[in-house]
């Protein structure tokens, strides 16, 4: 595996209807889905265009907490990393396992009970599920997961876990009043996302946002597919505009792109 440790590599929708997810998704962002040839489970490869952006399964029977996107993230040793999140508070909710062709992961908890893959891959080529978004015309990103937001209760525990854990380094944020700082985070050199305590309408966990091509064309996709927005299209910094949305099963997401006038849209 050639991403570097701490680097965010792959995304799975665990859902408890595959084929109604696979329909929205492709409805939605033009996602196209295929088997993923492992024996005796319905695993599904999304992609944008020709590149992988993640993973759709059918979620396990008594599977608390209901559907979610959860994000792997890539080390150098799979049991050295589950271990730290044990002996740190966190769990680990599926022990460190081989898949052969695949790689090794582990299904973990933080210490504020967060959920996330770590996984050390078999293959030597550089995963893309996660691109830096370079501005509104970056047609690269388009459909891929773009920004990995945290909400947790702890930001500082958080933070200082991560920067343990996986080398994450926290630099910069945005003033948000009352509910403290939007504080971003790096890896590798890159900001990939940020860390915020929950605010009205939002819940603990990983929020993983997919880049669009027009904001607002993509919010009338989804609510057209059977989707609900939570959080209505707001500016960011660089001019670009993120909404929060649920699927028809009940799974949260975001969605990122520029605001485009449209002639039909004008009174």
């Amino acid at each position: 595996m050639s991403n570097s440790h701490g680097e965010w590599i792959w995304f799975e929708l665990l859902t408890p209807d595959p084929d109604a997810a696979q329909a929205f998704y492709g409805a939605l962002l033009g996602w196209t889905a295929r088997p993923s040839g492992m024996a005796d489970v319905d695993y599904r490869l999304l992609q944008a265009g020709d590149d992988q952006v993640g993973g759709l399964m059918r979620q396990p029977a008594g599977m608390a907490g209901g559907p979610l996107w959860l994000g792997y993230v890539a080390v150098d040793d799979v049991d050295a990393s589950a271990r730290a999140f044990a002996d740190a508070g966190g769990a680990i909710h599926m022990p460190p396992t081989t898949l052969d062709g695949v790689g090794r992961m582990a299904m973990v908890a933080d210490p504020q009970g967060i959920a996330l893959y770590v996984m050390h891959g078999e293959s030597s080529e550089t995963s893309t599920a996660l691109r830096q978004c370079m501005g509104d015309a970056d047609e690269r990103a388009r459909g891929h997961v773009v920004w990995c937001e945290l909400t947790t209760p702890d930001p500082d525990a958080a933070i200082g876990f991560y920067a343990a854990t996986f080398g994450w380094q926290q630099q910069g944020g945005i003033p948000m009043g009352a509910a403290g700082e939007y504080r971003f985070l790096h890896v590798a050199g890159n900001c990939f996302g940020a860390v915020m305590v929950p605010v009205p309408g939002s819940q603990p966990g990983w929020l993983f946002y997919i880049h669009v091509a027009d904001i607002d064309r993509a919010q009338r996709r989804l609510l057209a597919a059977g989707g609900d927005v939570l959080q209505e299209p707001q500016e960011i910094p660089g001019g670009q505009y993120a909404l929060v949305a649920r699927d028809p099963q009940g799974a949260r997401f975001g969605l990122v792109g520029p605001r485009i006038a449209h002639p039909e849209d004008q009174p």
